[in-house]
């Protein structure tokens, strides 16, 4: 990294509860295969709510969050052959992992034997704490870093590093496509990507969410029914319909109810990640050889395949772009369900 930039200006948790608040972090030196990011936009997940809060168990404060992160290639390593001064990049839920256990060398670095390398709240190979995508410049090795395409604008494509590919890789792994019956449940920052990318997977798409007031924006995003899980009917009207059911909501459900949508040999994929444990009776699986499942990310070649069928189809999140200042408002927003759909923050105002 260049002398100067040595540390950077960032908004940080300074502790579990505490609003987030402007600071500066140390950025290491641009590496060989390093390459130095410019952030412009990064977005908003409800992930980062969970950590910044110490949902998911203890964090490492300060703790700057984001892992939806697009921005401009601003320096470059001399061993980087993958990207130059200029390029517009993504960097996702990872920055780092093992390279060498067998998920790792089949693309499936989410999955690293090891555990990878959170962007934030996570622990680098150097043995400091990482920092994320709040905060003005990232350095990421090339090989955990995504190229964003021409056709994809930075600030909606932020959001796809998480949220797109959190979706894509289970539709894409339960084959969501022509001739599927696929439900979404819930209809926010995680669940609006999915209806689209289902849609343009080309299979039959159904939000179900607790009402029916975001109806009219799942239809225009694609879906082909939408129905509100509030009503005990549509569980009897939609028993049995499904192929594959994404569930995209942090709050547990009654697994046993929406397990009865499903058809024989059906999946119920979870992505939303409640802090709550679940319960389940086993029967809802035993009867019609049932799938239970939970997906992560997905690997880096997944995720740049994701970002180029997103350019080809013309699917960037719906977002609402906000200041850093506004990021302690954005966070109360997003947990009362207030935004259609993800915030996105201008880098520029940190």
């Amino acid at each position: 990294m260049t002398e100067q930039i040595t540390t950077v200006s960032a908004y940080a948790a300074p502790a579990p509860e505490a609003p987030l608040e402007r600071t500066t972090v140390p950025r290491r030196a641009v590496g060989e295969f390093d390459v130095l990011i410019d952030i412009k936009y990064a977005g908003i997940c409800h992930s980062d709510i969970h950590q910044a809060r110490d949902g998911w168990g203890e964090g490492i404060y300060p703790m700057v969050p984001g892992h939806e992160i697009a921005g401009v290639v601003a320096e470059v390593g001399p061993g980087v052959t993958k990207f130059t001064v200029g390029d517009r990049v993504g960097v996702g839920c990872m920055v780092d992992s093992c390279r060498e256990c067998e998920n790792c060398k089949a693309g499936l670095e989410q999955y690293c034997a090891q555990g990878n390398v959170q962007t934030y709240n996570g622990i680098g190979k150097d043995g400091e704490p990482t920092y994320g995508g709040y905060s003005t410049h990232i350095v990421v090795d090339e090989a955990y870093t995504l190229r964003v395409p021409d056709g994809l604008s930075l600030d909606v494509a932020a959001p796809l590093l998480c949220a797109g590919i959190t979706t894509y890789s289970p539709l894409a792994h339960w084959h969501a496509g022509p001739g599927k019956k696929v439900a979404i449940v819930g209809l926010g920052g995680l669940g609006h990507m999915a209806v689209k990318i289902a849609h343009a997977m080309g299979a039959e798409v159904t939000v179900l969410s607790q009402t029916l007031r975001k109806k009219d924006d799942g239809l225009k995003l694609g879906a082909d029914h939408y129905y509100a899980t509030s009503d005990d009917a549509t569980f009897e009207q939609l028993a049995g319909s499904f192929d594959l059911i994404l569930s995209t909501v942090s709050a547990p459900l009654p697994l046993d109810k929406y397990l009865g949508l499903l058809r024989t040999d059906g999946a119920f994929v979870n992505v939303g990640a409640p802090e709550e444990p679940v319960s389940l009776n086993l029967f809802s699986v035993i009867a019609g050889r049932k799938t239970l499942a939970g997906s992560g990310i997905g690997g880096i070649q997944e995720t740049q395949e994701m970002l180029d069928f997103c350019a080809v189809h013309g699917l960037g999140a719906e977002i609402e772009l906000i200041r850093a200042d506004q990021i302690n408002e954005a966070y109360e927003r997003v947990l009362a369900s207030d935004v259609r759909y993800r915030f996105v923050i201008d880098t520029a105002t940190i």
